[in-house]
């Protein structure tokens, strides 16, 4: 629940997430490409790594259109991306554009608005084939970017690859870009998972900052970095010197945000002394949330849309713009 929660407002299964909000408020600037890419990076060493279900990225009750595309690593990073053996790649628009023609024909039958969508999305899939292939070499980086990015930037599915690629997207036209780095979830052996999980993590988060504004991007990228909720400050489990771990703690976390209109060098809120709960400016994800279409462009109580009879939105009723960010 909670990471549903943080993806789409709401901690039941069945609306739309983020990314799939903001594809539909603001549609893409690149016509080959999606205006939301997934990317799951694989950790370096041995991890708990908790399940990612398709609703994180989904468009709920949105048009599909609007769902999240999954790149994964390889030689098709989407499904499907290459021509199947002993078909020619004009044999293949043929066979799309008969497709279409009988989907349209269906559409003008039925007048269901997932057809149009189909439709969609075969057209999208075959731009692809042009686009993807050069997005995902990176064999025009340089050595001084792979070095910034640390030891793992040249192995493909890791965090480092996935953060050069969002970098990349970024400068594509790519709306919404997000990556998954999983395992954070040390109930046990924290030392060693913690140690793990920042190797991945730490050289390519910072780098990819800096990087974003040394190309001019900074300015209009906003990044969040975060997680679903935070850990207890007190051990569970085994307790030596070498082994223990922490448990749930939903009642505060840390994120940090920047670029895209954020207030460099800020620190907003501030728990007790246990670091237990939230004494001063309290942060709901639906304040996160208006905030970033806010930085975005787009008013939270504006963006709409028509499901069973009423307005839906992201933050639903709630939600506030948290100002002491901005710049």
């Amino acid at each position: 629940p909670a990471m549903t929660l943080l993806q789409t407002g709401h901690q039941l299964a069945g609306r739309p997430s983020l990314g799939a909000w903001l594809s539909y408020g603001l549609g893409s600037e690149n016509a080959d490409l999606p205006a939301f890419v997934v990317m799951i990076s694989r950790p370096s060493g041995p991890t708990n790594a908790q399940p990612l279900h398709e609703r994180m990225w989904g468009a709920g009750f949105l048009p599909p259109r609007y769902q999240g595309v999954r790149f994964s690593p390889g030689k098709d990073p989407v499904l499907y991306l290459s021509d199947p053996p002993g078909i020619s790649r004009e044999r293949r628009r043929g066979m799309l554009d008969d497709v279409a023609e009988l989907n349209r024909l269906h559409a003008e039958s039925d007048a269901d608005p997932e057809i149009s969508a189909r439709i969609d999305q075969y057209e999208l899939a075959f731009r692809m084939q042009r686009s993807v292939p050069e997005l995902t070499d990176l064999s025009g980086e340089s050595e001084s970017v792979f070095a910034a990015y640390g030891p793992e930037s040249k192995k493909p599915g890791t965090f480092a690859a996935n953060c050069i690629l969002a970098r990349r997207l970024a400068e594509r036209g790519v709306r919404f870009v997000q990556l998954y780095h999983r395992g954070w979830d040390q109930h046990g052996s924290l030392p060693s998972g913690i140690r793990s999980q920042c190797f991945d993590t730490d050289q390519p988060s910072a780098a990819l900052v800096r990087d974003l504004e040394q190309r001019g991007l900074l300015e209009d990228t906003l990044v969040i970095w975060g997680g679903e909720f935070g850990r207890t400050v007190y051990s569970q489990g085994t307790l030596t010197a070498t082994d223990y771990g922490r448990d749930h703690h939903p009642r505060c976390y840390s994120m940090w945000l920047a670029g895209g209109g954020i207030r460099g060098g800020t620190v907003y809120g501030e728990t007790d002394d246990f670091s237990y709960n939230i004494v001063r400016d309290p942060v709901h994800v639906h304040d996160l949330n208006a905030t970033v279409l806010h930085l975005l462009g787009i008013s939270h109580t504006a963006l709409t849309y028509r499901f069973q009879g009423r307005d839906y939105r992201l933050t639903d009723v709630h939600g506030a713009v948290v100002d002491g960010l901005l710049v």
